[in-house]
C-alpha cells in the first residue's frame, strides 16, 4: 500500500536533521555537566589548597649548633654526627671535611620560600610522595627532616617539605650542597702553598738540594735566585723552570684518593715505605701580616710491576701501559694515585732537568761586543754610543743592524735535558764566539761551536761540554754574522 510522503527524500532529509540536532543536544548537555564538573573540581582544589607567595624564612637552625646530619639521595646514603669535630658515623677514621659540612647546613640558617602551598593532598604532584633526597639533622633541643621532590621548570625553584603538612618553593635548590658522594665530604691534604721558597731537598732518585740565594756572584744571569752545589762548586738553575716544578706541586690538588687510614702493609703495597722521591720544600707564607716558616714533604714512588712491564714494552718497541703512580703529602693517612702525567711532572727534577739550556742566559742588554771567528778570519761587532735610548752598534766603523744575531744568540740552546752530554768535540769547529758582558763577575763568555753530526752541533761554554744544540740554529748563527761582516 502506498503511503505517500513516508519515504519521500524530503521527509527523510527531516527526519536525519532532527536526529542530528537531537544528538547534538546530547553532546552539549554531555559539556555542560562536565564544565561545571571541572569548575566545581577547580572551586574545591582551590580551597583545598591554597597557593601564595611570600619571602617567608621557614626554618633558622645555625649550623654550629647541629649535631648530627645524614642524607639519602639516590644510591647515597650517608650520616655523620659531632663529637667536638665531625665524625663519619661507618668509621670514624674518616677524616671530615668540616667546611664542607658547613656549606650543606649553612642554606637552613635562613631557609627561605618564594611560594608556600598550604593543606596539600596529594603530595605526588610535587614529588613529594617519594622524595629525590631527605635530609635529616638534629640540634641537641629539636630534630628537623627536609624532603626534597621535583624542581619547577616554571619557577627554577625546588619543592620541599619540612613535615608541616604545607609544600614550599625555595630559593636555594638543597640539591646544590647535597648532591655529593663520601669521598666528596674527605677533608683533603693541602697542596704546598707559599710567599718564598728557601730551600728544596731531593732524596731517592735524585740527591741534591737546591738553595734561594738574591744577587749571587755565581751567574751572570740577573733572574737566577735558585742554585745548587756540585762537586764544591754554586751552580745556577734556570728560575722559570724551577718555578714550574714547583707549580706542580701548588696545583696538584689530588682528589683520587686509594685510602684514607693507610697501614704500614698498604705503605709497602704503593711503594711509599721507600718513596721513589720524596721532596722537601722548606718555605715561608703570610698570615696576619706575620712571616711563618713552614715545611712542606710529598713522597712519589710507582708501581714496580707495572713500571718494569712499560720499560720492556718500550724496549721491544711495544705500547706501554700507563704506570700508577701515588703521591703522600708529610704523615698523612691519605694515600692518593696522580696521572702519569702529574707522576712525570713531579719527578723531572734532575739538576739537567732545571738547568739553564740556553748556551747565553744572559739579558741581551748586558751584552756590549761579540768577537767572532769563523772560516779563520775573525770579526768584531760592538757597541758604539746610543741614539733616542738604543744602542748603536757597529763593524769596522759602520753602523749595522743586530737583530738577527741577538736572535740566533738568544736561540741557541738545547732542547732537550737529554741532549746535555760530555763528549769531548771531535768534529769541525764551525765557529767560535766570545761574548763580553757588563758584568764585573762574569766579563765574558767562550761559546765554541762543533760539527756533531748531520743534525747538532757540540757546543763548549768556557772550555767545558756544554751540550747538543740544533745544527741549523748553528746556520742560523753563521748567516747572521755573514749578514753583517759581508755587507
Amino acid at each position: 500500500m502506498y503511503m505517500p510522503g513516508l519515504f519521500d527524500a524530503a521527509t527523510i532529509e527531516r527526519r536525519c536533521e532532527m536526529k542530528r540536532a537531537k544528538k547534538l543536544y546530547i553532546l552539549l548537555g554531555v559539556l555542560a555537566v562536565i564544565c561545571v564538573a571541572t569548575f566545581a573540581l577547580t572551586q574545591f582544589e582551590e580551597d583545598k589548597e591554597k597557593i601564595k607567595a611570600t619571602g617567608e624564612i621557614i626554618m633558622e637552625v645555625s649550623s654550629d649548633d647541629v649535631q648530627s646530619l645524614s642524607w639519602e639521595y639516590g644510591e647515597t646514603s650517608l650520616a655523620f654526627h659531632k663529637d667536638e669535630k665531625w665524625l663519619y658515623d661507618e668509621d670514624e677514621a674518616f677524616p671530615v671535611d668540616e667546611d664542607q659540612i658547613h656549606d650543606m647546613l649553612e642554606q637552613f640558617e635562613a631557609f627561605g620560600v618564594s611560594f608556600i602551598i598550604e593543606e596539600v593532598t596529594d603530595y605526588s604532584m610535587y614529588g613529594l610522595d617519594e622524595p629525590e633526597c631527605t635530609i635529616k639533622f638534629a640540634t641537641e633541643d629539636q630534630s628537623y627532616t627536609v624532603e626534597v621532590g621535583d624542581f619547577s621548570n616554571m619557577d627554577e625553584e625546588r619543592y620541599v617539605s619540612i613535615g608541616d603538612g604545607n609544600v614550599y618553593l625555595v630559593k636555594v635548590d638543597p640539591l646544590e650542597e647535597f648532591d655529593v658522594v663520601l669521598k666528596d665530604m674527605i677533608k683533603h691534604d693541602e697542596d704546598l702553598s707559599y710567599e718564598q721558597v728557601t730551600q728544596i731537598k731531593f732524596e731517592g732518585a735524585e740527591n741534591y738540594t737546591i738553595f734561594y740565594e738574591e744577587d749571587s756572584t755565581a751567574t751572570y744571569c740577573a733572574e737566577d735566585v735558585y742554585f745548587t752545589e756540585k762537586n764544591g762548586e754554586t751552580l745556577p738553575l734556570d728560575t722559570d723552570r724551577v718555578g714550574n716544578w714547583l707549580e706542580s706541586l701548588t696545583t696538584l690538588n689530588p682528589t683520587d684518593y686509594v685510602t684514607y687510614n693507610v697501614t704500614d702493609a698498604e705503605l709497602e703495597s704503593y711503594n711509599l715505605v721507600e718513596p721513589e722521591l720524596t721532596v722537601t720544600v722548606d718555605y715561608t707564607t703570610k698570615e696576619d701580616g706575620q712571616e711563618i716558616s713552614d715545611t712542606f714533604v710529598l713522597s712519589i714512588s710507582r708501581n714496580p710491576e707495572e713500571l718494569a712491564a712499560a720499560e720492556e714494552a718500550e724496549a721491544n718497541d711495544e705500547d706501554a701501559e700507563d704506570v700508577s703512580a701515588y703521591v703522600r703529602i708529610g704523615e698523612s693517612q691519605i694515600v692518593y694515585k696522580v696521572s702519569e702525567y702529574n707522576s712525570d711532572r713531579l719527578r723531572a727534577v734532575s739538576y739537567n732537568e732545571l738547568r739553564h739550556r740556553e748556551v747565553i742566559p744572559a739579558d741581551f742588554e748586558d751584552v756590549y761586543q761579540v768577537d767572532v771567528t769563523l772560516e779563520g778570519s775573525d770579526y768584531t761587532i760592538a757597541v758604539d754610543g746610543e741614539e733616542d735610548d738604543e744602542r748603536i752598534w757597529k763593524y769596522q766603523e759602520e753602523e749595522v743592524e743586530i737583530s738577527d744575531l741577538q736572535d740566533a744568540l738568544e736561540t741557541l740552546d738545547a732542547e732537550y735535558s737529554s741532549d746535555f752530554i760530555t763528549d769531548q768535540p771531535s768534529g769541525k769547529e764551525e765557529i767560535r764566539l766570545t761574548v763580553h758582558l757588563d758584568n764585573e763577575n762574569h766579563p765574558k763568555v767562550e761559546i765554541e761551536l762543533y760539527r756533531h753530526d748531520g743534525e747538532d752541533c757540540l757546543a763548549v761554554v768556557d772550555g767545558e761540554t756544554f751540550a747538543l744544540v740544533p745544527r741549523s740554529d748553528v746556520v742560523d748563527l753563521i748567516e747572521a754574522v755573514n749578514g753583517i761582516v759581508l755587507n
